[in-house]
């Protein structure tokens, strides 16, 4: 248990740069209360001590606003910033060194008893507000943009952003290298220097500035073109005044 507080606090000064004492962390940040709280809780619950158990989440949830069933397993070194509105399955598996953000939801999308919760693998960050529903598998370091709505399996490393959540295509090799670069990335927002990895408002704005600059060099050789052809035009014009070109309008009178 200690063991568990101490990696806790130390992970707290890792990720949360306001982060200052020790004695901070244990008495302010309710996300470490929440795991306090929780791993007491699921030690009652494998203990078959099912009401009691509940009661004691029902308390951490009122004293903190993180809801953890007392059935979820949840690894070393998670860290739940900030916290409100954050709800965790019975179902749920997370893995260690995660990072989740207020307002996640790990829910389920059935009724049916048995495994209906995500898990997280190692390493995964959740923006804040973002919902991963049903039993998918979030591989390894990877990265669910906030606000999201992740309803299907996302790979290792690779980043998930929108409703319903999409895979930023990129390519594989390359993030599992920068992976080993990059420690830990905020509310699941890129490292701007990486040049493997862009916030996707960078990559989409982007995208639309060279359709901007393609649709430029379009427009240029149109009005070039107009221009030849109006300079054509007074040619022919020009022309036709210079010989006096004119329809003729007398009438033709049959002989008789």
């Amino acid at each position: 248990m200690f063991d568990h507080i101490k990696e806790d606090i130390a992970i707290v000064f890792q990720r949360d740069p306001a982060a200052r004492t020790h004695w901070e962390i244990l008495t302010t940040y309710p996300g470490v209360h929440a795991l306090l709280m929780h791993r007491v809780a699921h030690w009652l619950w494998l203990r078959r001590l099912f009401w009691l158990a509940r009661f004691s989440s029902h308390i951490a949830r009122w004293l903190t606003g993180i809801e953890i069933h007392p059935g979820a397993t949840i690894g070393h070194r998670v860290f739940i910033d900030h916290g409100m509105g954050v709800v965790i399955g019975e179902t749920a598996v997370i893995g260690n060194d995660c990072t989740l953000y207020h307002g996640v939801t790990l829910g389920g999308t059935s009724w049916h008893k048995g495994k209906r919760h995500p898990t997280l693998e190692n390493g995964v960050v959740i923006g804040a507000g973002a919902k991963v529903l049903g039993p998918i598998i979030i591989g390894a370091g990877a990265k669910i943009g906030s606000n999201a709505v992740v309803v299907k399996d996302v790979p290792a490393n690779a980043t998930a952003i929108g409703i319903p959540a999409r895979i930023l295509q990129e390519d594989i090799s390359a993030q599992k290298e920068s992976a080993k670069n990059i420690s830990f990335t905020a509310y699941a927002v890129i490292d701007d220097h990486d040049k493997f990895n862009h916030e996707a408002m960078s990559k989409a704005l982007q995208a639309l500035m060279e359709r901007s600059a393609t649709q430029d060099i379009k427009l240029a050789e149109m009005t070039v073109q107009l221009q030849l052809l109006r300079n054509d035009t007074q040619a022919d014009s020009k022309l036709a005044s210079a010989f006096d070109v004119k329809p003729s309008t007398k009438k033709k009178t049959d002989k008789k």
